[in-house]
């Protein structure tokens, strides 16, 4: 239960105490927001109507883009009506929102990301197998193992924190709820149980890393067998992106959830901002920056609306 004769609230860190700066960084973060959100939006938007990319590659980057959207939209929002407010106070119950729904939507982002893994796995080291393997249904099945894991992990680290009494100061020095944040205000004779389930969430996450290891050590032993250059330059075209979101996803919340006592807490809130922001933003940039057919895609969603204003995209002949 909450302790609330102890704590009724929380005060979330702003980066500035001045207010024309507050207001500065809340515009700043708006534009950042319409940013990220209109980006996944479109490939969302895209892989939804055109019919070239009901594939599981792209089935799986769509679950992506819509776990980044929400994982985006929980923290963000509330930061931008803190700074144009001035007021950066949280209820208990938001707070224990946020923990929930970020750790839920992080959670399911690393499961996602290792079931793309697997996916380019298949397509490359099994091609012949791959339509049989990678069915409709299995990639549900994993999408939804994706999302439903990550909520359960979610609702036990939120459920194990606030069942715990609180007895430091209610200033969390972040510009959202974090649980190593609240770690510091909880009584430390308490622990034992939240120290247990992050243990076993870092099993688990250990288990994803090693999985998407272990899935381009063979797929890099398949590439590098290939004589044809240019097979293998369109197999590695298809794998790098996926990596580098990955590697990014992953270095940022190392940095964030197993920072040092060595770091200042304005560098501790730009980690938490990179890792709250970046991701969801330069997904969208790397998997279609270099992607033919999400290029195509757009290009053919634009010619639709403008010609005829539909959105249903048709593919187009190939001879």
């Amino acid at each position: 239960m909450f302790n609330a004769t102890a704590v009724t609230g929380f005060i979330l860190v702003v980066f500035s105490d001045v207010q024309e700066l507050q207001t500065l960084c809340g515009v700043l973060f708006l534009v950042m927001y319409l940013a990220v959100l209109m980006t996944n939006l479109l490939i969302i938007t895209l892989i939804t109507l055109d019919l070239r990319l009901q594939t599981p590659m792209y089935f799986f980057l769509k679950n992506l883009s819509l776990l980044d959207v929400f994982l985006v939209s929980v923290p963000i929002p509330n930061f931008i009506v803190n700074s144009l407010t001035h007021n950066s106070s949280i209820s208990i119950l938001g707070c224990a929102f946020q923990i929930l729904l970020m750790t839920s939507f992080s959670g399911g982002d690393v499961f996602v990301l290792t079931a793309m893994s697997y996916d380019r796995y298949v397509a490359i080291c099994c091609p012949l197998h791959y339509e049989a393997i990678m069915s409709g249904g299995a990639c549900v099945l994993m999408a939804g193992f994706s999302w439903a894991t990550g909520l359960f992990f979610g609702a036990i680290y939120t459920a194990t924190t606030f069942s715990m009494p609180l007895c430091g100061s209610n200033v969390i020095p972040h510009f959202f709820c974090d649980i190593p944040s609240l770690l510091r205000i909880l009584c430390s004779g308490t622990l034992v149980v939240i120290y247990i389930s992050f243990g076993i969430g870092m099993c688990l996450g250990m288990s994803c890393v090693i999985c998407v290891v272990i899935s381009y050590f063979y797929i890099f032993s398949t590439v590098l067998k290939i004589p044809n250059t240019k097979g293998r330059s369109k197999d590695f075209s298809t794998c790098l992106p996926h990596l580098i979101v990955f590697t990014i996803f992953l270095s940022t919340a190392c940095f964030v959830y197993l920072k040092t006592s060595f770091n200042s807490p304005i560098t501790d809130r730009l980690l938490a901002l990179i890792y709250t922001v970046l991701p969801p933003a330069l997904n969208p940039v790397i998997y279609s920056l270099k992607n033919a057919d999400v290029k195509c895609a757009l290009r053919r969603l634009l010619q639709n609306v403008f010609s005829r204003g539909s959105l249903h995209l048709t593919p187009e002949r190939v001879l």
